[in-house]
């Protein structure tokens, strides 16, 4: 009887421990659920940072090395240098022949200086053939002005001899009558016979005239030769003249040769560009560096990133500037505070579900996948102040994205 009487009271407590046990299974479901979808987390991460390959400038050996594998160099740290001479002796050249232009410029400078005072002159003395020009024009009007006075008085005398000839005619018959005396005839004789002088005198004077208005006008002809020769003078003297422009214009093409030579120069000590970790070096000093081939690695210690891949469900929640915690597998009970820098937005599609892409048609294999895989997109989550001796580059993590306005203080 005692039995039968417990048995009720069993199974009410049976009945609430039964539903306890489902409340607290499904809010727990509930919470983690939440915690979950709010603190987006994963153990597909791993630790990145930039990374560059050192490649030299200039071709050359390698004389000096003084970093090994796996070194941390600070900014400004020569990492090896390369045999300078042939360099040195490129830039001096470079110089020699800058130097050596300019030597040509000024020498060039003092001959069309030359050229210059040359048709200077020819100009001055085309001036004074001009001038002579000039003085034999005005001869040859001086002497027409002479041979047209010699003329003129070759008229008057000529007129004054026929005057005294009719006189001396006329009274000649006179003298037999008495009608005039025997000195007046004398006079008249004489008269014509000096006018007959005077005619010869202005006809010589005449041809003197004529002879110089020849001479004025074979000068004034030799005057005009002479300008033209002088005018000639001055074009061969103005096209003889050079300018410096060719050389000039090399100048530049000299000074951007020896830049270029400081240039590669300054190359040949390579240093770090930034706050780094050598790796992969695998050279050592006397070996030939070729312009533009890596020769180690160098890793950027400066900032580091988690990248995470997530699930494209869980990429809603997850957004740039949220907090997030990064664990490395190397020490995980560390955790390390970091920020999302960025959501990728592209990964390689899966041939598997739509084929190979090709310039032509896509090529999609018939299949039917029962189970359908999420894919995974990368989150760049920066490290914030990590010391730079605790993250090596491809180390596992895990990432927890603190959502709902999350922080770090208080934790």
């Amino acid at each position: 009887m005692s039995t039968d009487k417990t048995n009720p009271a069993s199974n009410r407590l049976g009945t609430f421990l039964s539903a306890g046990i489902i409340v607290y299974a499904l809010v727990t479901g509930m919470c983690v659920l939440r915690s979950v979808t709010a603190n987006p987390r994963t153990d597909d991460a791993e630790i990145f940072a930039n990374y560059i390959g050192i490649a030299p400038v200039v071709s050359g050996p390698i004389l000096h090395l003084p970093i090994v594998d796996n070194q941390f160099v600070k900014r400004g740290e020569p990492l090896f240098e390369i045999d300078n001479r042939p360099y040195v002796y490129a830039l001096a050249e470079a110089k020699s022949d800058l130097t050596a232009l300019r030597g040509q410029i000024d020498d060039e400078g003092r001959i069309i200086s030359a050229k210059v005072s040359a048709v200077d002159v020819a100009r001055a003395e085309t001036l004074s053939s001009e001038a002579s020009l000039t003085r034999a024009a005005a001869g040859i009007d001086q002497a027409k002005a002479d041979v047209g006075n010699a003329k003129a008085a070759v008229g008057r005398a000529d007129a004054e001899l026929k005057y005294a000839a009719d006189n001396l005619h006329r009274i000649e018959p006179l003298l037999r009558k008495q009608f005039v005396t025997v000195d007046q005839v004398d006079q008249a004789r004489t008269l014509v016979t000096a006018r007959s002088q005077a005619a010869a005198q202005t006809r010589s004077q005449l041809e003197l005239a004529e002879a110089s208005l020849r001479a004025a006008e074979a000068q004034y002809k030799q005057s005009q030769a002479n300008l033209t020769q002088s005018h000639q003078q001055v074009v061969q003297a103005t096209h003889s003249v050079t300018t410096l422009q060719p050389l000039l214009g090399q100048v530049p093409g000299k000074l951007a040769a020896i830049q270029t030579a400081q240039y590669n120069l300054d190359h040949c000590e390579v240093v770090a560009p930034f706050d780094a970790r050598v790796t992969n070096l695998t050279i050592s000093e006397g070996a030939y560096a070729h312009a533009g081939e890596k020769v180690f690695t160098l890793i950027d210690t400066r900032v580091w990133w988690a990248v995470a891949n997530f699930r494209e469900t869980q990429l809603r929640h997850i957004h740039p500037g949220m907090k997030a915690d990064v664990y490395v597998l190397s020490r995980p009970g560390v955790r390390f505070r970091g920020v999302v820098d960025s959501v990728g937005f592209g990964v390689t599609p899966d041939a598997d579900l739509i084929g190979r892409l090709t310039n032509g048609l896509p090529d999609v294999q018939r299949t039917l996948n029962w189970v359908h895989l999420a894919s995974r997109f990368p989150v760049r989550v920066r490290l914030e102040g990590p010391p730079n001796e605790i993250f090596r580059f491809g180390e596992s993590a895990v990432v927890i994205i603190r959502g709902g306005g999350w922080s770090f203080e208080g934790r």
